[in-house]
């Protein structure tokens, strides 16, 4: 369940800190009752950003496919890759 304080909460800023880091998502802050800001740990936001990065490259790919992309065998594309980079 998505944890929502009001923008006062901010000034206590170690136990802001003390939450995003406990519970790993982003806690949502609000000002005159209205969503404002979102705030969360540096490891949160890293996992954050990885997840983007990976669902972009899928995103890609599929596009890729549905454009007409030449689809590969996986043995085949692994083996070419070794003999590349490991001789």
């Amino acid at each position: 369940m998505p944890v929502i304080k009001p923008i006062t909460e901010l000034r206590n800023t170690n136990e802001i800190s003390e939450l995003c880091h406990q519970q790993q998502e982003p806690i949502f802050i609000t000002k005159n009752g209205f969503g404002d800001l979102v705030v969360m740990s540096i490891e949160a936001y890293d996992k954050l950003m990885s997840e983007k990065v990976i669902d972009r490259a899928i995103h890609d790919a599929e596009q890729e496919v549905a454009e007409g992309a030449e689809l590969l065998d996986a043995k085949e594309a692994l083996a070419t890759l070794r003999r590349k980079h490991f001789g």
